[in-house]
């Protein structure tokens, strides 16, 4: 019991000694990942609608 309560303590402790993010650093941060996940969503459709129809015209043979 006594390494259970040892273990809860230290992890408190740790758990004060970290500097969280402010809320404009957030947001900012959401921001950016959003944006990047859109973009490369963008990116893999448009590879992936090229190599569709690529594979369409070897398919059809036109």
């Amino acid at each position: 019991m006594q390494k259970i309560k040892t273990f809860f303590i230290g992890s408190y402790e740790e758990l004060k000694k970290v500097v969280w993010p402010s809320r404009k650093e957030v947001i900012s941060h959401t921001i950016i990942v959003i944006i990047s996940t859109a973009v490369s969503m963008a990116i893999i459709a448009a590879i992936d609608f090229g190599l569709f129809n690529l594979v369409q015209l070897m398919i059809q043979g036109k």
